[in-house]
């Protein structure tokens, strides 16, 4: 087969993927928000900010011809001819993707203590040792107008983009503070690289594992905690359901992890939820699922083992 002239090449890669597909295969474009997109053939391939990143499969690229040859699997020359083929038939619209401007955040205004805080995750069984190290690497606060508990989530430059205020009373009050971005929940990440994530529904579900290991003599700042802010159907299907994305942006900053332990609840959703993350992430994970042995979720099973102090039943979801 006869090489490609350079500047033949050198124009294909020219062709970034949103404007390959817009042009000659707009069928197979989802567009999931403001500047996102996905396609219909892998729902966990994201295009946005003129680069693509496939999650499941931890590889990205820009341009139609990375696509081509990482995706569907074409040989260079190949895939460089269905792109230059298409161009000459048809000459493409350039489609330029505006970096989205996030939504302000509205940060809760913190307590001139943490008192109703401390003594609300106390009474759900956390660890006081647990609580101090949060509040003292502001990971959680009381807010000042209901005293609240917020639960904080940070990017990879250490600003607050995520907060989720939680009752201190019987009322059940939870949602997530206007502005906050869900790709950064709320996570306790391991002082030292590891390779194993641990995910939950919520941060109490986080905390009561972390408090879980200190139970069973292990130290929980040697584990990747990642909290999923909420499972929010109980419904799943391979081809319409997404990833979290607060799971795809931890796998894509922590490319080390591959190995994921599921500590969803034991209810319908939860179940369903696991299972939907065991068929699209097995091929590149090793997948445990994990659920508390009795009780709805990790912190139920927590007050119920943290009264019996039996150690046993503790080392099973560990």
């Amino acid at each position: 087969m006869l090489p490609i002239p350079k500047e033949i090449v050198e124009e294909a890669r020219k062709i970034d993927l949103l404007t390959y597909l817009k042009n000659y295969e707009p069928y197979e474009l989802v567009e999931e928000c403001v500047g996102t997109y996905s396609t219909k053939t892998h729902d966990s391939l994201k295009i946005s900010n003129g680069l693509w990143f496939w999650f499941t499969r931890q590889i990205g690229g820009k341009s139609a011809i990375d696509y081509l040859i990482k995706v569907r699997n074409y040989k260079f020359i190949e895939a460089v001819k269905i792109v230059m083929g298409n161009v000459k038939t048809q000459a493409p619209v350039i489609y330029k993707q505006e970096k989205v401007k996030e939504k302000q955040m509205i940060i809760p205004q913190k307590a001139l203590n943490n008192e109703t805080a401390i003594n609300y995750l106390l009474s759900r069984g956390i660890d006081k040792e647990i609580i101090k190290y949060c509040i003292e690497n502001n990971l959680l606060y009381e807010e000042k107008q209901n005293h609240n508990v917020v639960f904080v989530g940070y990017d990879e430059n250490n600003n607050m983009k995520y907060a989720f205020c939680r009752a201190t009373n019987e009322t059940r009050f939870m949602r997530e503070a206007t502005g906050s971005n869900k790709k950064y929940s709320f996570k306790m990440v391991a002082e030292k690289p590891n390779n194993i994530v641990h995910l939950f529904e919520s941060s109490i579900d986080l905390l009561s594992f972390a408090t879980l290991l200190k139970l069973n003599n292990r130290n929980w700042k040697e584990e990747n905690l990642l909290s999923l802010g909420g499972i929010y159907t109980s419904k799943y299907d391979e081809k319409t359901s997404k990833i979290p994305i607060s799971l795809t942006n931890f796998l894509e900053k922590n490319q080390n992890v591959n190995e994921i332990h599921l500590h969803l609840d034991r209810d319908l959703a939860g179940r369903n939820a696991s299972d939907f993350l065991k068929k699209v992430l097995e091929k590149n994970y090793k997948i445990v699922d994990s659920p508390v042995p009795f009780g709805k979720d990790m912190n139920e099973y927590l007050c119920l083992k943290y009264l019996k102090n039996n150690k046993k039943d503790i080392e099973r979801v560990m």
